[in-house]
């Protein structure tokens, strides 16, 4: 199929990196596995920080031009075959898909679309009217996580789901993991930003500090503008225990992964984590906490520890132990990397993108 792209969070060609511009891309690249042409649609970033009557309004003014560009466009050339809105929230609905889709009557496919009624106040409301309306007409809302199913089933009981596990392109994490030592090498690949980012790397140090008397080295490899806040949280920790990586390129991380023992992150208010993914591809067990989609991408007690969130003492135990055990630490890393190769992979995504296709999107074009 023809497919039109759209990212009204971030654009897959965004310039700075983060989760949702890699998980855009991700989808692309599965999509054309399986043999889709894909296009992004439009650049138009509907993300509002605040919650504005006056910036929804705005929004709403530049997706106006943008449907009517889309009009003349594909008048002209012809419409595509769907129309596929990665990440619809709250914060970033789409406001040009579900109009351009019903006038051309082609199907609309969301992904990772999100709903929760606490959001419904003030200006976020008509935000979130918005994605409803958009599952609602969707031919199918693609989730990840049975937290993102749920919230939209209970919103829009009638609307149409199918579950795509989270994934990333494996073929990166072919370097053999290097030969274990007694000295533990953690990690933690993240973002430095206020918000949940600032409370994991808070929870990490506090974290750390309880097992210091362990053989352990930590590396982070991250920047951004919350740096001083995170060094500083760090900063009753021996320097020498720490390695600041600074922000890396995407291709570079396979192989600084491929160097650790041990991926630790809290991931306070994880939608799930690729990082996660990442690093269990690489062959390294996780320790994390049991909250939002996390326990979506690890296996507690197979490929890592998960604890209860919020919990320092619990999340410093599951280092400690991991730490610890080199005969524990193989056996989970082993795990793991079955884990992701054999089930997250791209392939993997390609084969069940085609399936939901063939279910939902083909019959409804």
């Amino acid at each position: 199929m023809k497919i039109a792209f759209y990212a009204p969070l971030k654009s897959p060609d965004h310039p700075v990196p983060s989760g949702d511009r890699q998980m855009a891309r991700l989808l692309i690249d599965a999509l054309r596995l399986g043999g889709h042409d894909i296009g992004i649609v439009s650049q138009l970033r509907g993300f509002s920080r605040e919650a504005s009557n006056e910036q929804l309004s705005s929004l709403r003014t530049e997706a106006d031009l943008e449907v009517r560009r889309l009009r003349r466009l594909w008048r002209t050339e012809g419409p595509p075959d769907a129309w596929f809105c990665y990440h619809p929230y709250y914060k970033a609905p789409d406001l040009i898909g579900p109009r351009i889709s019903a006038e051309f009557s082609i199907p609309y496919v969301t992904a990772e679309s999100s709903y929760s009624y606490r959001r419904n106040v003030g200006a976020r409301k008509p935000a979130q009217d918005e994605v409803a309306a958009g599952a609602r007409h969707a031919a199918v809302n693609i989730c990840f996580t049975q937290r993102d199913r749920e919230g939209l089933e209970e919103a829009i009981p009638d609307g149409r789901y199918a579950m795509l596990a989270p994934f990333i392109d494996v073929e990166p994490f072919h370097e053999p993991r290097q030969s274990l030592t007694d000295l533990c090498r953690l990690l933690a690949v993240a973002m430095m930003r206020p918000g949940d980012k600032m409370d994991s790397y808070r929870m990490l140090a506090k974290a750390l500090a309880l097992v210091v008397d362990l053989p352990w080295r930590m590396s982070i490899v991250g920047d951004g503008p919350a740096r001083a806040q995170v060094r500083e949280a760090f900063s009753g920790l021996p320097a020498e225990r720490l390695d600041w990586l600074g922000e890396r390129e995407p291709g570079s991380i396979a192989g600084i992964l491929a160097r650790g023992d041990v991926y630790v992150w809290p991931g306070c208010g994880e939608a799930y984590g690729l990082s996660y993914l990442e690093a269990q591809a690489a062959g390294l067990p996780v320790v994390a906490q049991r909250t939002a989609g996390v326990p979506e991408v690890v296996r507690d007690g197979q490929t890592g520890l998960l604890t209860e969130a919020g919990d320092v003492d619990l999340f410093a135990a599951a280092i400690r132990r991991l730490a610890g055990d080199r005969g524990l630490r193989a056996e989970f890393g082993a795990s793991a990397r079955r884990f992701v190769i054999e089930q997250r992979s791209l392939q993997a995504a390609a084969t069940r993108l085609g399936e939901i296709f063939r279910d939902f999107v083909e019959k409804a074009a």
